[in-house]
């Protein structure tokens, strides 16, 4: 479980909207922020500087 933090947060706002989700758009600060790979088949999450795997 990863609790979201001030510094998602702060990400968050900085991320720009390929995606209009603000679930996946939190998922996708929290990997960015802890350095973590994504699992998904979303595509617009290729569009950010995410490790994507799947």
């Amino acid at each position: 479980m990863l609790h979201i933090s001030v510094t998602h947060t702060a990400a968050l706002s900085q991320l720009p909207f390929h995606h209009r989700d603000p679930f996946d758009r939190l998922i996708i600060a929290q990997a960015l922020v802890e350095c973590l790979p994504l699992v998904s088949v979303d595509g617009p999450f290729s569009a950010y500087a995410v490790d994507l795997l799947w």
